[in-house]
């Protein structure tokens, strides 16, 4: 199947500028095999049955915009994602001028060393500090790397610190939020809590890559960058728990998913993983780990939007963003949710 079926069009006017407030507030559209349902988050409770559990991302999002200078050249920088050896994989903005041994000056003291350019267009960076000390460093000299789409003319809103980020966060590393979680509230959590659903967490750091279109024409030809992710033993252990006792694994966020999916064997066994992922879920996967997926409405012809169409059926989740765009849903990072029962 071509990218260009993956498609569609969206009135600029759909596009969320700024979260429901509160969070479970937003809209849900509840897709399944016998048709659409227009719900809020805050049903979710009512949705999912007890013994199910909700396998959420925590990682956290980095102020991973930064503006440096080689000599007298600008460079801009983003942060991608960081590699076992505590260097970081970027992107860069007039990469070319940029060769292995470069440094680069960002403000407040923070230095980086350019260790090599890599066929993507991206490059490896080995900073001069790591840890808290880097931390504290982002948080000076950096910003948010806000989606092209949510229109900042003056940078991120003090709001935004709070609002891109989830409830789950705890691991530092992403450069976007995982957006399905920042509807989630604390009483929402202890809301499903009571009603019998369970949660687990695992960590995968969403990379710059996420706001990439699909640039092949033929799916089979377009590559993912590499995201690196966690799913700890005891959240494996819980999540194979959950399902042998009869309750369904809902993944919050295509994360979640993709970080499961690749961890997931032909029995349906989860395994504790350390490592990249680049799996590119496409139409004809066999999905192994989720029953159902909680996602916020994706880009037109992205690779997100191919997962959703993988896991619920092309027609129906053409047939769920027609019903979205012409009801009034907000699309995107801040925008509403679907909550997807598997096809």
């Amino acid at each position: 199947m071509p990218a260009s079926a993956f498609d569609f069009h969206l009135p600029p006017d759909r596009i969320a500028q700024h979260p429901a407030r509160p969070r479970d507030a937003a809209r849900l559209l509840h897709v399944t095999g016998e048709g659409l349902h227009d719900r809020a988050v805050g049903d979710l409770p009512g949705l999912l049955r007890p013994g199910d559990i909700l396998v959420a991302n925590d990682t956290r999002v980095i102020p991973a915009q930064l503006e440096g200078h080689r000599g007298a050249a600008r460079i801009g920088i983003t942060l991608d994602r960081p590699l076992p050896d505590g260097s970081w994989h970027a992107l860069a903005r007039n990469a070319r001028r940029l060769r292995p041994g470069d440094a680069i000056a960002f403000a407040g003291g923070l230095n980086a060393i350019v260790h090599r350019r890599d066929p993507d267009g991206g490059v490896v960076l080995s900073f001069d500090c790591a840890g808290e000390r880097f931390a504290a460093a982002l948080r000076h000299a950096g910003a948010l790397a806000l989606p092209p789409y949510i229109a900042r003319p003056a940078g991120p809103e003090p709001a935004d610190a709070q609002d891109y980020q989830t409830v789950f966060a705890v691991h530092a590393g992403a450069v976007a939020a995982p957006t399905a979680g920042l509807h989630f509230t604390p009483a929402l959590l202890e809301a499903l809590e009571a009603a019998g659903i369970s949660r687990a967490t695992v960590t995968l750091h969403v990379g710059a890559g996420t706001f990439l279109p699909l640039r092949d024409e033929k799916l089979e030809t377009h590559r993912l960058h590499s995201e690196r992710g966690v799913i700890p033993p005891a959240a494996a252990t819980a999540i194979n728990a959950a399902r042998a006792a009869g309750g369904r694994v809902v993944a919050v966020g295509t994360t979640s998913l993709r970080l499961l999916e690749t961890a997931t064997d032909d029995q349906g066994q989860v395994h504790p993983f350390d490592g990249d992922t680049d799996i590119f879920i496409r139409p004809g996967h066999v999905f192994r780990s989720a029953d159902l997926l909680m996602t916020n409405f994706h880009l037109p012809r992205s690779s997100l939007f191919v997962l959703v169409c993988a896991f619920a059926g092309t027609q129906r989740m053409r047939d769920a963003y027609a019903h979205a765009i012409a009801a009034g849903y907000r699309f995107y990072s801040y925008g509403d949710a679907t909550l997807l029962e598997r096809a």
